[in-house]
């Protein structure tokens, strides 16, 4: 099977495309991320995924246009529903231009993450494929989770520390933030 992968960086690719390609499918990646915040931290990931791609053989079609002001465009006083929002943006991409590129599927290195919603990524991918013709590839590569991070450090890719957006990288480097958000949590 052709399956285009939609992919967030370099080491979320690791186990995805080991594992579709040890099941016997041809898979390319798609790059399209404009939540990535700051422009550096764009860069940074596009240069691992380039390392990746080169490392392993793996084609890959890189959106270089910095998307992070479209992106605000949609979020700003949404900040509640912004990781939704963010997968309609990057998921209805790679199921369009898997579409265009003649694809029989598409998947995303978003199900390997174990911080993401992974039962919204997956009604979304599933709607998206209804509404562009396409199938969705689906697969957990959470599974993979240590294997992947393995990988990517004996290939000495950049491994950030947030999902990307401004707002995870607050939640991650903001301790007062972290320890409201738990609180919040536990009175919920």
């Amino acid at each position: 099977m052709k399956i285009l992968l939609h992919v967030c960086c370099g080491p979320c690719s690791v186990y995805p495309v080991e594992f579709l390609r040890r099941e016997g499918h041809e898979v390319s990646g798609y790059f399209y991320n404009p939540n990535i915040h700051p422009y550096r931290e764009f860069k940074r990931r596009i240069a691992a995924l380039v390392d990746f791609s080169e490392q392993k053989k793996f084609k890959v079609e890189i959106d270089r246009n910095y998307g992070l002001t479209e992106y605000l465009r949609q979020v700003v006083f949404n900040e509640s529903s912004r990781c939704s929002i963010c997968y309609d943006m990057r998921l209805e991409a790679a199921a369009k231009f898997a579409a265009g590129q003649g694809a029989d599927a598409f998947s995303s290195t978003l199900l390997y993450s174990k911080y993401q919603n992974h039962p919204l990524l997956v009604d979304k991918c599933e709607k998206l494929a209804d509404q562009y013709g396409i199938q969705f590839f689906y697969r957990d590569f959470r599974e993979g989770w240590q294997q992947g991070i393995d990988g990517s450090i004996a290939m000495d890719l950049y491994r950030q520390p947030y999902c990307g957006c401004i707002y995870s990288e607050q939640e991650r480097y903001d301790k007062k933030l972290r320890k409201k958000l738990r609180q919040q949590q536990k009175d919920e």
